[in-house]
This record gives structure tokens, sequence and C-alpha cells, in this order.
């Protein structure tokens, strides 16, 4: 049996709204009768995902939802007091390493990221399993860039590997400095992701970033609107700064918003800043743009898709999109799931209609490949949906899962559609970060925490069944296959 909350409904005061399909999932998750899974290993995994959970339910009859209330702004100067890791630390030296995040770069490999004010520090990462010994030492490149009146600092990209699964490693940048450890992510399920949009820097995205760093998870997902830099480039700096305790131990995997363009007519291009300084696994994924890629870790595989670069049937990354859904085997890779920044199922006021065009194109290649879990952000608001599909609901559609919240300076976006789409199941303007924790090749949990409580507070909270395991893939799998492979 499931350990849940009793089931409440949007429109009662301080309810969550559930499908009807997930209500009964969070019940006792549906198995395929085909090929039920044993049930010990199944309560043994809940069980330690109950463990596991940060924050606390949102408490019985509290407001939640439509009805929830937002507490009073709280000061940055509390809350930096509160969370002293946030605070921008002063380099000894200018060889020493700023600004350290790592993201996944391969099958076992790992991508480390730095920033030096010192041009002559090698681009070279020393590292091992053991605390102050390390054993290997890879060497990689660097770049910089100008724009306007700022210059970078020397930017490192070091890959390191081969990596053992789940292992922690122990490394240091540029032969000298401080020493830093970092975590591999598991090689099977149980596998936990952190997601976070829109995050940029103020007291919503210290206490957001506190909230996340309090739960155990394995990487960081950001569907775009990173640093809110717009043109500010050393907001960059202090981005890199105050997601440093963070991004240095667990991959971070981001993909672009409207915010990292920071283009300026016949004189700087797009993405300039974002791709100099947040080097994704394009290349090792086949893509030609650092705008859109994909990854795999223990039985997942993630979609990054751009948002802001073409996506329309004759371009680049339409074509690599179908060549990379063509080559997933479910059967291997039971979990599928896609980010990018602006959604395309949207019950807000704010940005509707952006994301039509987008998904036109390329829905139903989503749909033919059976993606579990499409998570996107711009709207600065959380929004849960029913499985949709072309606009209406869909038991063989995706779950649209809406997260622009993490903190920005923006504001929320409050005002929502009326009466509420039949395919929207939770809604709130509120700051917070979302949890998947994926059990095994069936099933996943989905929470989101509100953060305006002082504390992560679970205010969603719902099971996911993978499509892999349904009759939709079993009875159409080879019909949506030639779509796929079709050229």
């Amino acid at each position: 049996m499931l350990l849940q909350q009793p089931e409440r409904t949007e429109e009662t005061a301080g309810a969550v709204m559930e499908p009807l399909a997930v209500a009964r999932s969070r019940r006792r998750p549906p198995m395929d009768a085909s090929a039920p899974p044993p049930l010990l290993p199944l309560l043994f995994s809940l069980l330690m995902l109950a463990l596991s959970s940060c924050g606390a339910a949102a408490a019985l009859g509290a407001p939640v939802g439509e009805d929830y209330v937002r507490p009073p702004a709280r000061s940055r100067k509390a809350l930096l007091s509160l969370f002293p890791w946030s605070k921008k630390k002063a380099s000894s030296s200018a060889a020493d390493p700023q600004q350290v995040h790592i993201s996944l770069a391969g099958e076992k490999h790992m991508r480390i990221t730095w920033v030096t004010d010192d041009n002559s520090v090698p681009s070279v990462v020393d590292y091992g399993t053991k605390t102050g010994t390390y054993t290997s030492t890879s060497q990689g490149e660097s770049t910089s860039y100008s724009y306007l009146l700022y210059s970078s600092g020397k930017i490192h990209h070091v890959v390191i590997g081969p990596l053992e699964d789940n292992m922690i490693y122990y490394y240091r940048c540029g032969g000298q400095g401080p020493e830093f450890q970092l975590k591999t992510p598991p090689s099977q399920f149980p596998l936990s992701l952190a997601i976070v949009g829109d995050l940029g820097q103020t007291s919503w995205t210290t206490s957001t970033l506190n909230h996340i760093k309090q739960c155990e998870h394995d990487m960081l997902l950001l569907p775009g609107d990173l640093s809110y830099a717009d043109y500010m480039q050393h907001l960059w700096d202090s981005f890199g700064t105050l997601v440093e305790p963070l991004a240095s131990t667990r991959p971070w995997m981001v993909t672009q918003g409207n915010h990292e363009k920071e283009m300026i007519p016949f004189l700087k291009s797009g993405f300039q800043s974002y791709n100099a300084r947040w080097k994704m696994p394009y290349e090792e994924s086949g893509s030609t743009s650092n705008l859109y890629y994909s990854f795999e870790v223990a039985g997942l595989h993630v979609i990054m898709l751009g948002s802001y670069t073409d996506y329309d049937k004759t371009s680049d990354q339409y074509a690599w999109l179908k060549a990379d859904l063509a080559k997933v085997d479910r059967k291997m890779t039971p979990w599928l799931i896609v980010l990018l920044h602006v959604p395309w199922y949207n019950s807000n006021w704010a940005h509707q209609g952006e994301g039509d065009s987008m998904m036109t194109a390329m829905e139903p290649l989503l749909y033919a490949a059976h993606v579990d879990i499409v998570i996107a952000g711009h709207v600065h608001a959380y929004e849960r949906s029913e499985r949709v599909y072309n606009g209406g609901l869909d038991p063989c559609g995706a779950v649209h899962i809406t997260i622009g919240d993490g903190g920005n300076r923006e504001g929320l976006a409050h005002r929502y559609h009326n009466p509420k789409p039949a395919w929207s199941v939770f809604r709130e303007a509120s700051f917070g970060h979302g949890e998947l924790k994926i059990v095994n090749s069936t099933h996943a949990h989905w929470t989101w925490h509100r953060n305006d409580d002082e504390e992560p507070v679970r205010t969603d909270d719902v099971w996911i069944n993978s499509l892999s395991s349904s009759r939709c893939i079993q009875e159409t799998s080879h019909e949506f296959r030639k779509i796929l492979m079709s050229p």
C-alpha cells in the first residue's frame, strides 16, 4: 500500500485536485498484468522514498492551489543570514577556481567548468576517490568572451572519466586551490532529480536553492532562464558563485530561455554568454548546437529542446529530435522526458500561445515516441496537467509540468484563465521547486515544493506511470515507429 494523504479535490477549500487515473495510482500503482513487478522490492523502494523525501507535506486543510495566498516577502538580508553558503566568496588568489559547476559529458564522463581571473592557469583537473589523493588527471579547453565593456575571465571546460557509477570523487581545478567533491549518478533506479526553472538571483532564489540542498538528489534539471543577467555580464559571475555549492557537487543539466538570448542587432549574436559558460553534451548526443541535446542516466532518456532556435520541420533541431527519438529503446530505457522553456499547455494569462508553433511542429514526434513527461518554465507559476495531446486529454500523451517559479526577479504570474481547462490538474502562483523520484521502470513520484513557508512544503504530490509499460506503446509502437523512421 502506498503512503499518501487522503484524496481531496481542488474545489474544496485547501484541496489538491488530481486526475482520476493518477488518484487511482496513489491508492495502488497500476501494474501491467502481463509483467507485475515484485511486491517486496517495490514496497521497500517506496519506504526508502518516503524516508528520503524532503520537506513537510501540506497540512490537511491548509490552503493550496489557487486558494493559497503568499505571505509577506522576506528581506534579502534576512535570507542571506539564514543561508550563509549563498554569499559570494572572495577568491584568495586570481588562480583559484570560481563558479565551479559540473555536467554530464557522455557515458561515464563529467565536464568540470570553472572560471579564473588568471589567464595562465592550465585547463586541467586532478581527481580521485580519496580526499587529497588524485590518481587521474584530465586536460581540457578554455574560452573567454567580451561583451561591450565587459571581458570574462578564463572559462575552463575539462571532461573527466571514465567514472564509476554512484561514486564520490574528489577533484581540484587548475592544479591548485581548494578541493571539491562530486557524486556520480547511479546506473540503475531509483534515481532522484531536482527540477527548477527561471531561477535568477533573488531572496526567493536563495530559499529555493537551500531547499534543494536539503533534499537528496542525483542531478538537477533546469529548463531555461538561469542568471537573469540580461546584458549585465557581471551577473553571470555572481550567479555562478551563487549556485557553486550545489552545482559543483551534482550535475546541472540546463537548457536556454529567453533571458539567455542577450542579442544586440548588428553587434552580438544570441546566447554568447550562455554557450561560453554552460557547455552541455550536445556533441556527445549528435547535435550541432548547445541549445538542444540529450543524455541518458540509469534507465532515463532526457531531451533538452531549444525554444529560441529554429524548430520547424525543415530545421536542424527537428531532424535531430526525430533521429534521437528513433534511437531510444524503451525496453532498455523505460523513461523518456523532455525539457524546454516555453510551455505548450498553459492556463495562465502570462505568455499565452507563445509555445503553439513549436507544439504544432514537434508534439507529434513526442507523441509517437510516447514521451512520459514534458517540463517547461517561462511562466512564473506552477502547473501540472493530465496526460494530453493535440490540446485535449489523451491517456497516451505526456504529462506537462510548468515550473518557472524558481525565484526570478520579475515576480509571479498570478492570473489564470477560468474556468480551468479540463486538462489542468493543479496550478498555483508560488515560488518553489520540483522533485522527480523514479522508483523503478514503471513508477515515478513527482512532488512540487512551495518555498513561501520558510521551509519546502510538498504541495503537489502524484504518482506517474511510464508509458513504456502501458497498452499505448504495446498497441501502437509499430505504427508510430514508422513516423520516427520516415525521411
